[in-house]
């Protein structure tokens, strides 16, 4: 923990001018698996497709999973030497490690990278639906209609495609995990296609959970943020990442390996019990301090009669998260 905190205190102003970010360019580098993070063969030759997997939460997810056991294909865009340093990575635990470059943009890469997957092991167990772009732009109406295609195709319609190919080959005990974000929750005022894309993967993750259910096949995700990956830098000017999750309950951003342990809990048989659900690492910024301010306001009375109080019936119903009294 206290690395972590004396990470975000030494975080210089930064940012990258192309999408997708190289993790090899960030300073101070994330933080992908713990020193002390011990495997149990939670995941015991098990073989999982994970996109987004050079770097990043992809990267800690890789690694993670070689840990617990796993033999892995990663997929991603072009960043090849972070691709070449996971792959080494995973190797040294043991495992073996397969990389694909290609755009999961395009369905018919999407079918393929699954073929490839079971091409090379036999088998696939686990599908990790985490490949990302975004793109800030602070005025709603500076949105192109290419971009929200783009980011919609890449965050989204890629996971749509991926889980259809690699369903035939999970069968029962197999799982799907989707890295969805803080934003679908939250909501972005400046990330706006980007968080309509991570609101459309909770719904997906709900609703293909239960169409699977019989199969034997489970569907969860997980909801980062804000975690210092290469997308950070790629996206924000330098001010904005120097500052980079410092307005978080806990003070600084979360590393990715404080995320991936998540993804090992939902692909492994430790959660058996859980599908349709959505995992938050993300440093307590769904906590509501509003509310506590709201809490510690005389209330104000707007009805009365027989002792009863419309506005603290009000304040009730807000701080249990139901806004049904506007």
């Amino acid at each position: 923990m206290q690395h972590y905190q004396e990470q975000q205190r030494r975080r210089p102003p930064q940012h990258q001018p192309q999408q997708p970010g190289r993790e090899h360019d960030m300073w101070p580098e994330p933080i992908f698996i713990r020193e002390d993070y011990i495997g149990s063969d939670k995941l015991k030759d098990k073989v999982a497709l994970i996109t987004g997997g050079d770097s990043g939460i992809g990267r800690a997810v890789a690694l993670h999973f070689a840990r617990e056991g796993a033999d892995s294909l990663l997929v991603y865009l072009g960043e090849h030497e972070d691709a070449r340093e996971t792959q080494r990575l995973v190797l040294s635990e043991g495992r073996r490690c397969e990389l694909l470059a290609g755009d999961v943009g395009d369905p018919e890469f999407c079918a393929e990278a699954v073929a490839q997957a079971v091409k090379h092991y036999g088998r696939l167990d686990v599908l990790v639906n985490n490949a990302a772009e975004q793109h800030e732009q602070t005025e709603f109406t500076d949105i192109s209609f290419e971009q929200v295609e783009r980011t919609f195709k890449t965050n989204f319609f890629a996971y749509f495609a991926l889980a259809k190919a690699a369903l035939p080959h999970l069968g029962g005990g197999g799982a799907i995990v989707n890295t969805t974000s803080i934003t679908a929750y939250r909501g972005s005022s400046h990330l706006i296609d980007y968080s309509a894309t991570k609101g459309a993967i909770v719904a997906f993750t709900r609703s293909l959970a239960k169409a699977v259910a019989d199969k034997g096949i489970r569907v969860n995700g997980v909801a980062p943020g804000p975690i210092w990956t290469p997308l950070i830098p790629a996206t924000f000017p330098k001010d904005k990442v120097e500052q980079f999750g410092g307005n978080t309950p806990m003070g600084r951003a979360g590393q990715p390996a404080e995320c991936a342990p998540a993804y090992v809990f939902l692909a492994s048989a430790d959660g058996s019990y859980m599908t349709g659900q959505i995992l938050h690492p993300n440093g307590g910024s769904l906590s509501k301090p509003e509310a506590e301010t709201r809490r510690a306001q005389k209330p104000r009375p707007i009805a009365s009669g027989l002792g009863f109080r419309l506005d603290l019936l009000k304040q009730f119903w807000s701080c249990v998260g139901i806004d049904c009294l506007q």
